[in-house]
């Protein structure tokens, strides 16, 4: 039930439909692309995740705010998302991390959100005619003009958001994951053995940069407009692709940054976005889903492998490479979307280079995909001892 007195909002989407509830966060208007999250858990991850820049998140569970947020929790530095939509909202919550509530939070950050409509209805119409743009008001409360407004805005198609959430410069991630939440305590390699990876950020998430380092690897995080030239200049035993917000195609700095990247033949991982970067690069085409994959239990693996291995994955994502624009001479898919057969991974033949549409490092989400980050330092363990070996 709202508060007394609450503050009315209402929400218009892209073709006209309107829902009138309450607001929560912060008061004004906000306009992006609505898309929906089907996670049970997880929403302070997820309004924190920069992949998010540019939307807003339909909630599609229920109760959201139990558990407060907390600093801990936070995948990036604020949130990302440009507004927020539940059912029903906890002004007041119980959990011994919390520190401040979630509509307090919001409306520190200036996120605009609502509350008390009907989110199952919201979201069986993003499912049938797609993700699309929307618009939540305090202050405009007429639906044609609030309408009007949102036609104005762009599509998320050709969009490179990438450049609004990328770091303004390089630096240095040493904090792995705390012992107290490491769900893999044999994940940490030889003290004596350290790999520096470069992370090219399109809007890296900082769980991502805790399991590297959690695996003993110095991260180098640089911005998206960094050259292959300066990436090399820190002589890298790896170079990671991280996920991010937009239309890949439209990043078009970061294609061809990993297309001169590829010429070292260093060992490569991408992540969400930074899979489809390297699609780009190594000659394939993206194209948007309908209303995307956004969720903490998508199944992913080969049919003809599923006895060897399922994996049950966080993803959050509106694009995918198109399979049949893969040079099938040099690149493999390694998984598939289960749910749709849509490309969920992919591998280079002859390179030590391999990138998924998904998020191993979960937060929030299930680990099946952490074994991930391993291979990642395999691959740059293998190239390390070639290397040396060949100088002998």
């Amino acid at each position: 039930m709202p508060l007394s007195d609450p503050t009315p909002a209402l929400l218009v989407l892209a073709d006209g439909t309107s829902y009138r509830g309450w607001s929560f966060g912060a008061t004004g208007t906000t306009i992006g692309e609505v898309v929906f999250n089907t996670g049970m858990t997880g929403y302070q991850e997820v309004l924190t995740d920069p992949s998010y820049c540019g939307q807003i998140v339909v909630f599609t569970y229920p109760e959201l705010g139990n558990t407060g947020v907390n600093s801990e929790d936070e995948e990036s530095e604020r949130p990302q998302v440009r507004g927020a939509i539940s059912r029903n909202i906890c002004h007041k919550p119980s959990n011994w991390r919390s520190t401040e509530s979630l509509p307090d939070y919001l409306k520190k950050n200036q996120i605009p959100g609502i509350y008390g409509i009907d989110t199952r209805a919201l979201t069986r119409k993003i499912r049938i005619h797609g993700a699309m743009n929307g618009g939540i008001s305090t202050e405009i409360l007429d639906e044609a003009e609030l309408w009007e407004k949102v036609q104005t805005a762009p599509t998320m198609a050709g969009l490179n958001l990438a450049r609004e959430v990328t770091t303004s410069s390089v630096y240095e991630w040493s904090e792995p994951t705390t012992e107290i939440w490491e769900f893999n305590p044999n994940c940490h390699t030889n003290a004596n053995e350290t790999f520096t990876v470069v992370a090219l950020d399109f809007g890296v998430k900082r769980n991502i940069l805790r399991r590297l380092a959690s695996y003993g690897c110095r991260v180098v995080v640089v911005p998206l407009h960094t050259s292959a030239e300066e990436i090399m200049k820190h002589n890298p035993d790896g170079i990671f692709l991280s996920n991010g917000p937009g239309d890949p195609s439209a990043v078009t700095e970061g294609i061809e940054t990993t297309k001169e990247l590829l010429k070292s033949e260093k060992p490569m991982f991408g992540i969400c976005m930074g899979h489809q970067i390297l699609g780009h690069a190594l000659g394939a085409e993206t194209f948007k889903l309908k209303f995307g994959h956004r969720g903490l239990n998508q199944p992913a693996g080969l049919p003809s492998d599923l006895q060897a291995r399922v994996e049950i994955t966080s993803q959050n994502h509106s694009f995918a490479l198109d399979p049949k624009s893969l040079p099938n001479t040099t690149v493999e898919i390694s998984h598939l979307n289960l749910n749709d057969q849509t490309v969920a991974g992919v591998r280079h033949r002859n390179l030590p280079i391999f990138s998924v549409q998904y998020h191993p490092e979960a937060s929030p989400g299930p680990h099946d995909a952490d074994y991930l980050f391993e291979q990642f330092v395999q691959v740059m363990r293998t190239a390390k001892q070639a290397k040396i070996a060949s100088v002998m």
